[in-house]
């Protein structure tokens, strides 16, 4: 598959997902349960998807020079934990300079939604991060790295990252969108971000299930 199909491809089909909830909910109507179910189903068919997508694709540039099997998982790991170190750092910058409060709308709702139905934590700790990763990583900065290098893509695909979540931590996402590009880069394995992404996720879902 070409990289232009392969990058329309990525985000329809990502877009489609996103407004999954508004597309059924006329044909569901006010049963709440099961539109988070089938929101859930849809994100992991769109995982899926995009995941299919990806292994019929072109390599990109930045996946030529791929690391090893170990290292992508090494790196992986260890994202997860500096991911939360970064989230806890530019929180606190957040909120002095914007006043902005430390939770995240975004993961408030989410965190009500697992708790309404469960299987919805399958789509925010595996499938969302993996559509996340596949768009605003490997389709946006990888896509745009292929003609204009690290730093513009990688900033552009961070505030889109962060724009997306529409809760205001706008350093917050964007800086970790920045943390994510750079994993993606290094090892040129989107394994690596994805991992992390996955991994840091479930981490801050369980805490906020367990600490609420």
């Amino acid at each position: 598959m070409r990289i232009t199909k392969y990058l329309f491809l990525t985000i329809f089909t990502y877009g489609i997902v996103l407004f999954s909830p508004i597309i059924f909910a006329p044909f569901i109507g006010s049963n709440v349960q099961q539109l988070i179910q089938v929101t859930t189903y849809t994100y992991i068919a769109g995982a899926l998807l995009l995941l299919f997508y990806w292994r019929k694709s072109q390599a990109l540039t930045l996946e030529q020079n791929s690391r090893s099997f170990s290292s992508t998982i090494l790196f992986g790991i260890a994202g997860i934990f500096l991911s939360m170190i970064l989230q806890m750092i530019l929180m606190q910058i957040e909120i002095r300079l914007t006043n902005q409060p430390i939770a995240s709308q975004n993961t408030q709702d989410i965190v009500q939604l697992v708790r309404e139905n469960s299987v919805f934590i399958v789509a925010t700790t595996v499938a969302g991060p993996i559509m996340e990763e596949m768009v605003f990583r490997r389709a946006i900065f990888g896509g745009l790295s292929q003609r204009f290098g690290f730093l513009l893509p990688a900033i552009i695909s961070s505030l889109l990252f962060a724009f997306a979540h529409q809760d205001g931590h706008y350093l917050l996402y964007s800086g970790l969108g920045l943390f994510f590009c750079w994993l993606f880069a290094h090892t040129g394995k989107i394994w690596t971000s994805m991992i992390t992404h996955v991994g840091m996720n479930l981490v801050v879902i369980l805490a906020q299930l367990t600490l609420q």
